[in-house]
């Protein structure tokens, strides 16, 4: 099983979970984090260190973001892996909880 980074990342992208990742299987684009899911070790320490409850269990993911496990699976194979924790984007605060944010997602 594996982790997912859902809608509530985009153009937010804090990356507070990657500093916890023990086997550090985050991804990040431009405004969007995703997890690795043949990286991820379901260890679950990453989830409650999102800001924005943007990073479910497979097992928990809501119906509405579903999409994201496989976009997660998709970018994690073309995006640079990240490690250590960076500032988020300027207008996260403004960003989240807004839906319909997947138009927004910059590849």
């Amino acid at each position: 099983m594996t982790f997912v980074v859902g809608e509530n990342c985009i153009k937010c992208k804090h990356t507070d979970c990657v500093e916890v990742c023990p086997v550090d299987c985050f991804y990040e684009g431009p405004n969007f984090l995703v997890i690795h899911p043949d990286e991820c070790i379901d260890c679950a320490l990453c989830e409650p260190e999102c800001p924005v409850d943007a990073i479910f269990s497979e097992d928990e993911l809501p119906e509405d973001q579903a999409a994201f496990l496989e976009l997660n699976a998709e970018l994690a194979e073309v995006w640079p892996n990240i490690t250590e924790m960076k500032e988020s984007l300027p207008d996260a605060a403004d960003w989240d909880g807004v839906k319909g944010k997947l138009q927004y997602l910059e590849r």
